[in-house]
């Protein structure tokens, strides 16, 4: 009995996992990861490395990151505390959704989470206080391969929901795109 539902979305390979929660009087369970109902939104690895994040304050954003390759990522994104709106922009060279983003809401609540493709830019803006996000990879982190794209990059134009209430210093520096980024070639 298949407890995760799987939807595409608007940029190809990118995919909303919806969560079956099973429940009574104790609580809930949920299923978080299965590799076998996985396999057919296209996650083929195993997971390299886990990351769970706390972010305190209502309207801060954490992104856009991305490995290039070899070191490029598969991801699924969940919101474990809170709720938050994740945003993935595709930067596959030769794609038709090139440099569109699409975001979903995700929450503790509705179970929804972001199965991200190799070749996606990735970030959020927390949408509550206290909000906690929980990241599995199918590469490690890889210093030299690390990467990111400006939040507020015209050349994108996110839609942040709310007013950017705290950015990193790091996440401040990332370049704005030029006319001569074309991508990344991870097939």
């Amino acid at each position: 009995m298949s407890r995760i539902a799987i939807a595409d979305l608007s940029l190809a390979g990118l995919k909303r996992v919806t969560r079956q929660h099973l429940g009574d009087a104790r609580g809930f369970l949920s299923r978080l990861f299965c590799a076998e109902e996985l396999a057919v939104a296209g996650w083929q690895k195993p997971i390299a490395q886990i990351n769970h994040t706390y972010t305190a304050k209502r309207g801060t954003v954490r992104g856009m990151h991305y490995q290039t390759p070899p070191h490029a990522e598969m991801k699924l994104v969940s919101c474990i505390r809170g709720k938050v709106f994740d945003v993935a922009v595709d930067l596959r060279a030769g794609s038709p959704t090139f440099l569109q983003w699409h975001a979903e809401t995700l929450s503790a609540d509705n179970g929804c989470a972001l199965l991200i493709p190799e070749g996606f830019a990735h970030g959020f803006q927390t949408l509550t206080d206290d909000c906690e996000m929980l990241y599995l990879h199918t590469s490690a982190y890889a210093p030299d391969a690390e990467a990111g794209l400006r939040v507020d990059d015209p050349r994108l134009g996110v839609a942040w929901p709310l007013p950017i209430a705290e950015l990193s210093a790091r996440d401040r520096k990332h370049p704005l795109l030029t006319p001569q980024f074309k991508g990344m070639d991870v097939a």
